[in-house]
């Protein structure tokens, strides 16, 4: 049983699409017509299925509980030309940022990256034709109809990449929940312990004169993550399409915790060795926790190893936070008019 708060970002599922309702063999019984023509209707298509992106859906956990769909089919045509009714489509909700595969050929079907987005997986069968349609001048009275043709079926790898403009990621514990939760309306869960945030959490961040942006809280890595160390990286994919990367350090770890040079070390490494793409995104490096009293040494450390310019913050007192917004929105105008698609 999955908790409430579970995320999930991959799940298979198996789509049939309706089959086709089959043709009407049928003849004109009238009165002072004692050899009527052909009048058999035609069957209705089978119920398609499609799958939509929707804002309101967060994870794929619904696809997990129920793996398989399987629309309405077509009913048969019938006497006096009626045609038989179409099956009901099948519409499948999925969170926005969702990636559809085949799964058995594994191409990528379409990456559903915008809300309100369409696709439809499974064609419903075309109905048979019934033998009104198979008359003509040598066969007048023809006595077959077409059966209904199969709906389409096939197995889909669902895929979820969360969309956001930045990417949060550092060591468990460098205080990312806590800023997440000061600059936006995100309410992550936050405690002294490796691995607090086991889902991705999403923030709406508001900054001047309506400025918004959109910031993802990726679960805390450690060294060998890219190896399935610790929780691995298989929320590393989250951070694919954000277009800025905020790196925190804890820059007054506790003791036996690595030092903020080496830390920033690692999670370099980590990102390097899931993708040189992505180890290559712009980075805002930020040092946290200057509420403590060790935090001067740990910044000056900190400051041998980054290239970049340091954004000193306390995410618990909001020392700095106002600087570090400002870094953030300048950084993300840039990134979107060099590329307003990206």
């Amino acid at each position: 049983m999955y908790g409430a708060d579970m995320f999930i970002d991959e799940a298979k599922i198996v789509v049939k699409a309706g089959d086709g309702g089959n043709g009407c063999v049928s003849f004109r019984r009238e009165k002072h017509v004692p050899r009527g023509g052909p009048n058999g209707g035609d069957g209705g298509r089978g119920g398609s299925i499609h799958l939509r992106t929707d804002t309101q859906i967060t994870t794929l956990l619904d696809m997990t509980q129920r793996a398989r769909y399987v629309a309405e089919n077509g009913r048969p045509g019938s006497g006096k030309l009626r045609s038989g009714k179409s099956g009901e489509d099948i519409i499948i909700r999925v969170p926005v940022g969702t990636i559809v595969r085949d799964a058995l050929r594994g191409n990528i079907l379409r990456d559903l990256n915008k809300p309100g987005q369409q696709i439809c997986v499974a064609r419903g069968g075309r109905g048979g034709h019934g033998n009104k349609f198979f008359a003509n001048a040598v066969d007048q009275t023809p006595r077959h109809a077409e059966e209904g043709h199969p709906g389409e079926e096939r197995t889909l790898h669902l895929e979820l990449k969360l969309i956001a403009d930045v990417g949060l990621v550092g060591l468990p514990n460098a205080g990312k929940s806590t800023l997440l939760s000061r600059l936006s309306k995100a309410q992550p869960k936050i405690a002294d312990y490796p691995f607090t945030t086991l889902s991705p959490q999403l923030g709406i961040v508001e900054g001047p004169e309506h400025q918004r942006f959109v910031m993802a809280d990726i679960p805390g890595l450690i060294e060998g993550a890219h190896q399935g160390v610790g929780l691995g990286d298989a929320f590393l994919r989250h951070i694919e399409r954000t277009r800025l990367i905020l790196h925190m350090v804890d820059v007054a770890p506790m003791q036996g915790a690595p030092k903020p040079d080496e830390a920033y070390r690692v999670i370099r490494g980590e990102l390097a060795a899931y993708s040189t793409e992505l180890a290559s995104r712009p980075e805002i490096v930020v040092a946290n926790k200057l509420d403590l009293t060790e935090a001067e040494e740990g910044v000056k450390l900190l400051r041998k190893t980054v290239d970049n310019e340091l954004c000193a913050i306390s995410a618990v007192t909001g020392t700095g936070l106002q600087r570090l917004m400002h870094r953030i929105l300048l950084q993300l105008k840039e990134l979107r008019q060099a590329d307003p698609d990206g």
